[in-house]
């Protein structure tokens, strides 16, 4: 009998971390590897952030907290709520946690019973399923593929909706496609809902500021107030602040919600670290300029990638309208050989195709739930990513 609980039996690692990881490990060994695995910006911390975290390890804010968070960081973010989104939200109805990602976990984790349905849009952020699973409520995949922008239309979330639905995750602009909804399309999207009034919604809304080509971000309790209070509006610092290493997320939503996630909290991590607290107000509330500029860099650098992936043999590569991450087709590829006499049956054997001929590390479609696709992350120089894409159009016009 296995010492391990029968719950992990219900999840896997997460596909990005591991391919990120396997990258690390052969460059470790002395291989030549380009790593666009990950979702990290390559930007450091802006210097205002972190002299904030500076100037609390020496007044003394080195002790414990809060549980879901500091008085001025809630206020911090009462006030980006109601100051970039239109969403009036009190300091009881804000969460703090340990990133996004602990936010998600515990919302799902106080919500989800046996047997509930959770909607998630595919292409996926890897972890949605999983924790829904983990928490033995049933994820329900609903294909959008790129035919249709990756974008869950309103008639397939009415039809998916059943008397079990108990939440839709809506991921704008997406991780790993880039796709956003428009206003309009929220709306839509919102109308439906309506007529569900049992299906709450967690919109993850963590790369809000990674947008391009004057793309309009709105989140859709700002589209459709009626859907406030059955919505959970996640977001954290990870992406726009380039503060992945501070593991910080937050989140505004309904006061019995958000007390029930504070209690789960105080029985696992307690409060987030009390230095990316401090770190956090003065994201918030400091200067943003630095925003724009990352963004245009971002930009040129998602143009050169799908240039050059598009001049590959058997590759179609998408414009996104954010993050980045670019979710390009393989399909040309798949059933031809390698030079070494292997056929590439799918995503998968196509990652470690390129892993293995030209030391490229990506993310196979098949981890977000839609294929035949791979995900690139474009957080690295534009030096980098030519040197990749050349690789990967080597790799690609050696298939026959």
């Amino acid at each position: 009998m296995s010492f391990i609980a029968n719950r992990m039996l219900r999840i896997k690692p997460s596909p990005t971390i591991a391919m990120a990881n396997k990258a690390l490990t052969l460059k470790a060994e002395g291989r030549d590897v380009i790593g666009l695995a990950a979702g990290e910006p390559d930007f450091d911390t802006p210097q205002n952030i972190k002299d904030a975290a500076k100037r609390a390890i020496d007044r003394g804010d080195t002790k414990y907290t809060v549980v879901d968070g500091t008085a001025e960081l809630k206020k911090a973010i009462c006030g980006k709520f109601k100051r970039e989104n239109g969403l009036e939200y009190a300091p009881n109805q804000i969460t703090v946690g340990t990133g996004g990602k602990q936010v998600l976990y515990n919302a799902l984790t106080v919500t989800v019973n046996p047997g509930d349905e959770v909607i998630v849009p595919a292409p996926y952020w890897v972890s949605y399923p999983d924790i829904v699973t983990l928490c033995e409520g049933t994820p329900v995949a609903l294909p959008c593929p790129q035919n249709h922008g990756f974008k869950l239309l309103p008639e397939e979330l009415d039809a998916a909706i059943t008397p079990k639905t108990k939440w839709l995750i809506l991921n704008s602009p997406s991780n790993p496609t880039g796709a956003a909804y428009t206003r309009a399309e929220l709306r839509a999207l919102a109308d439906i809902l309506l007529r569900h009034p049992q299906v709450w919604v967690l919109t993850d809304d963590m790369y809000e500021h990674v947008l391009y080509d004057d793309f309009e971000f709105a989140t859709i309790a700002q589209v459709e107030p009626k859907l406030y209070p059955r919505t959970l509006t996640l977001n954290g610092f990870s992406k726009a602040y380039c503060m992945t290493g501070w593991r910080l997320g937050y989140a505004g939503g309904p006061v019995e919600l958000i007390k029930a996630i504070g209690a789960l909290q105080s029985q696992s991590t307690t409060n987030p670290s009390s230095i990316s607290q401090a770190a956090g107000v003065e994201a918030l509330n400091g200067p943003q300029d630095f925003i724009p500029k990352h963004n245009a860099i971002f930009k040129e650098r998602r143009d050169l990638v799908i240039r050059m992936l598009n001049q590959a043999k058997g590759l179609y590569c998408p414009t996104p309208e954010g993050v980045f991450y670019v979710y390009p087709s393989c399909a040309g590829a798949i059933g031809k050989r390698t030079p070494q006499g292997k056929t590439i049956a799918n995503d998968t054997d196509f990652v470690f195709y390129l892993l293995e001929a030209e030391g490229v590390a990506v993310v196979q479609g098949e981890a977000f739930g839609v294929s035949p696709h791979f995900r690139v992350s474009y957080a690295a120089s534009n030096q980098v990513l030519e040197d990749a894409c050349a690789r990967i159009q080597r790799a690609c016009a050696a298939l026959v």
